[in-house]
């Protein structure tokens, strides 16, 4: 402490010792007044006058007022006695100075904080680090002794997990055998731990701890999220999305948990070619009443290909915003149920941010699939694509082509 605070007086007497370092330490340098630069400025002057007379540059009665005007005004500037030097300070800011910076600075001090808090504030931090580490090696220690306290090897595994050493973390979960199945959120732990351990790979161990959680709690929420990213991972997007479904229905409909989980569902459902759920807070009646936000209509199929389809079939409205490829809106229905009444509103987005009643005007198009897949395949039957208004009814959609 005694160190702090002479460090920091000398601080200050050098920074005082800088700023009134011109008025302590004079130099041999003369500092003119005021009157004197512009006596000085004015002979200048006159001389060049002088000089532009004799080379003919002016005549004599422009030098003559000329001249007059000039001593008039280094009459007037040099009339009043200023007594200053132009270099010079007044005494008052060397004592403002000299009062000014030692207050602030010792009001900055006490109101940050001592050196002492500082000292003492890194100094707990670092026994806080040390005391954690002293005891978790202490525990450590004891499980060797005692390797068949199984509850022990569980507390000392998430202390690991805690400090970032996954390996040691993994190898005291390995060691807590069947008390881990006691408590779900522990085994989730414990697979989180061991895929990350193997590069983030779910499949083997990881995947066969994710399976023992969800036996023991079927709603155990990060075990579902592993699960369904053990999914995904794997190729099984369909599976993953079954399993962040559940997820989904387990979390606060505003939580930005709920928002991630949705936009993975999402990423999961395009991949595996899956049509995008209908918003869950909408429904969709089966016929809605005439709106401006939405389009309706009937779908048909030429008689000519009636033939091709069968009842089980799937019929997808869709709606997109024109010149786009992502659907606003899609509506599905049975090839049993042909003509089909249909009705595209918000209720049928793939998000919140896509609504077709932001457009003032949408492509539709129908298709008619044996599986339903999202994407278009060979034998796919469809209606060739309309541009209409929003708010448009009782429109007539044809499905009359075959995809090749």
């Amino acid at each position: 402490m005694i160190t702090f605070y002479i460090a920091a007086i000398v601080l200050v007497l050098l920074v005082l010792a800088a700023l009134f370092r011109p008025f302590f330490w004079k130099t041999t340098v003369h500092h003119a007044s005021r009157q004197q630069l512009n006596a000085a400025i004015y002979k200048e002057e006159i001389a060049k006058l002088e000089k532009e007379r004799a080379e003919g540059l002016i005549d004599g009665a422009t030098y003559e007022i000329s001249h007059a005007e000039m001593r008039q005004r280094l009459f007037q500037d040099t009339s009043e006695d200023d007594g200053v030097a132009v270099l010079g300070s007044p005494k008052k800011t060397i004592i403002a100075l000299t009062i000014f910076i030692p207050v602030i600075a010792a009001v900055m001090y006490f109101w940050f904080g001592s050196a002492q808090q500082i000292a003492d504030g890194g100094a707990k931090q670092q026994v806080a680090q040390q005391d954690v580490e002293k005891m978790v090696a202490g525990l450590a220690a004891k499980m060797e002794q005692d390797p068949s306290n199984l509850k022990g090897w569980a507390m000392l595994a998430r202390s690991y997990k805690v400090m970032g050493l996954p390996k040691d973390a993994e190898k005291a979960y390995d060691r807590s055998g069947s008390y881990l199945d006691t408590d779900p959120q522990l085994l989730a732990d414990y697979a989180d731990v061991s895929a990350s351990n193997a590069n983030g790979s779910f499949e083997g161990k990881p995947q066969a701890i994710i399976n023992r959680a969800l036996k023991a709690d079927p709603n155990n929420m990060m075990a579902l999220w592993l699960a369904g990213t053990a999914d995904y991972n794997r190729g099984d997007y369909k599976g993953a999305v079954q399993v962040w479904g559940r997820l989904a229905k387990l979390l606060p409909a505003d939580s930005e948990d709920m928002k991630m989980i949705q936009g993975s569902i999402m990423e999961a459902r395009g991949k595996a070619n899956l049509p995008p759920e209908p918003l869950a807070s909408q429904a969709t009646p089966p016929v809605a009443a005439v709106s401006s936000k939405n389009i309706n209509g009937t779908v048909e199929i030429n008689s000519d290909l009636k033939s091709r389809i069968k009842p089980d079939y799937i019929v997808m409205v869709i709606a997109r915003a024109p010149g786009a490829r992502m659907p606003v809106a899609i509506m599905r229905g049975k090839a049993a149920d042909l003509p089909l009444r249909f009705v595209l509103n918000d209720a049928l987005a793939m998000t919140p941010d896509a609504l077709i009643s932001n457009l003032s005007e949408a492509t539709i198009e129908v298709r008619i699939s044996k599986s339903g897949q999202a994407k278009a395949e060979p034998g796919d039957l469809y209606s060739e694509i309309q541009t209409v208004k929003l708010g448009t009814n009782n429109l007539k959609v044809v499905v009359d082509q075959v995809r090749p």
